[in-house]
């Protein structure tokens, strides 16, 4: 079955960086479009970044310039490198399969909080 594995959450200081992954299985991962969303206590989940199948980019505009997507078809992993974070990116980050059927997939969730 499909199963998308989020992990590299935790607390960090306003101003430093983490980087999360997460790990695919149970489809064919180069052929699908991955994304990393986020969901704050009491916000809507948002768009943080995306990369396709080809490996252009795309990044939510609250991120654009501190965060970085990618991906490394070889070992079926898809990371987002954050850095300069701020109190406002505390939020659950989500990982997001689009597979070749059009199927959307999920994984668990890894918090992310930055305070002092």
């Amino acid at each position: 079955q499909v199963q998308l594995v989020e992990s590299g959450g935790g607390l960090v200081q306003p101003g430093g960086f983490l980087r999360l992954s997460c790990a695919a299985s149970g489809f064919t991962f180069r052929r699908a479009a991955m994304n990393w969303y986020r969901q704050a206590p009491g916000k809507e989940r948002e768009l943080v970044a995306g990369i396709s199948t080809s490996g252009l980019t795309n990044y939510g505009d609250s991120v654009k310039g501190r965060f970085s997507i990618s991906r490394d078809n070889s070992k079926n992993t898809v990371s987002l490198q954050m850095n300069s974070l701020t109190p406002e990116d505390t939020a659950v980050y989500y990982c997001k399969a689009i597979t070749s059927l059009g199927n959307h997939y999920w994984g668990q969730g890894t918090q992310v909080t930055v305070s002092s």
